[in-house]
């Protein structure tokens, strides 16, 4: 971590403590007539997020692993906010299910306005995917990136449109190696796995940014904030209790990530502002390592690889 820690230019190692201390800002930018789509709505960043569309009028389109707690989602927000939302089936640790979803999403929506990828995992142990990648690794990056990458023509075919991935601080861990992403060589530390799969994230935004320029599609990333979500909870007994008694009062509740995200999402000001890593609404420099545009050409065509996505964008 030290090393890591040696790489920061004292300016951005400030503006980060800044951030941290600053509140978010908010928006009254309607979403009427938008159809967003939320990868991970469920609970957390992603159910927040849900809410705050719905609020300001926008139709959801949510992508959810487990369809009892989508059809919950989808309920509460018909009946809370008189919101138009529809349900799509998708495990993200199987890049099956992100291919055919993709799929379901194109034939059933005739428009994407926005695209929200905030499902994500971390794990204390390592485990694989019944495709055989490191389970972190694969729903943190590769499907999300599949899922964008898929999605993203029909945006472009109506030359406007906001793709937003949720990212974290913990991109500042590291961990990202290209020659074992799998985590079959080095011994498995969870923060860094977690801290690999972000990074990685963070550097297909910038060659997303690059391919989409002049296309009036925009892609950033995003911190949440440290609020209240599900992720961690399916690690075991002793994990879930540090989480509930030591940290979870310390957190911010989820709606903090809501408010940042509809302000990304739909914020009149940030209309053509492309290939930015903000902390919840403020721009922040991420880590040097995930800014190193050698090392995420190089990744991105091991990317393309793995998740088999067409060479069309």
């Amino acid at each position: 971590m030290l090393r890591y820690l040696r790489q920061y230019r004292t300016a951005d190692f400030r503006q980060l403590l800044r951030n941290q201390r600053t509140p978010h800002q908010r928006t009254t930018a309607s979403l009427a007539g938008k159809t967003v789509v939320i990868a991970g709505a469920t609970s957390g960043v992603g159910l927040a997020a849900a809410q705050e569309v719905a609020r300001f009028g926008g139709r959801l389109a949510l992508v959810a692993r487990n369809e009892a707690k989508a059809r919950a989602v989808q309920a509460q927000l018909e009946r809370d906010f008189g919101a138009d939302a529809s349900v799509f089936l998708a495990d993200f640790a199987r890049l099956a299910d992100v291919h055919r979803v993709a799929v379901e999403l194109l034939e059933r929506l005739e428009r994407i306005d926005v695209l929200i990828n905030s499902a994500g995992v971390h794990c204390t142990r390592r485990q694989t995917t019944e495709d055989g990648f490191e389970l972190v690794f694969a729903v943190n990056h590769l499907a999300p990136f599949a899922l964008t990458y898929r999605l993203l023509p029909r945006m472009r075919q109506a030359g406007a449109g906001r793709v937003l991935q949720v990212n974290s601080q913990g991109h500042r861990f590291g961990g990202l190696n290209l020659g074992d992403l799998d985590w079959r060589r080095r011994f498995y530390v969870g923060l860094l796995a977690y801290g690999a799969s972000k990074t990685a994230q963070l550097l297909t935004v910038w060659d997303f940014a690059d391919r989409l320029a002049g296309s009036g599609v925009t892609i950033n990333a995003m911190h949440p904030g440290e609020v209240r979500s599900g992720i961690g909870q399916n690690n075991g007994p002793l994990y879930r209790a540090f989480h509930r008694f030591v940290v979870a009062p310390f957190l911010a509740d989820a709606r903090v990530a809501g408010e940042s995200l509809h302000l990304l999402a739909a914020a009149p000001g940030l209309a053509g502002v492309s290939g930015r890593y903000f902390n919840r609404t403020l721009p922040e420099k991420p880590a040097p390592h995930a800014l190193d545009r050698a090392v995420g050409r190089q990744l991105w065509a091991r990317t393309m690889e793995l998740t088999g996505v067409p060479d069309d964008l």
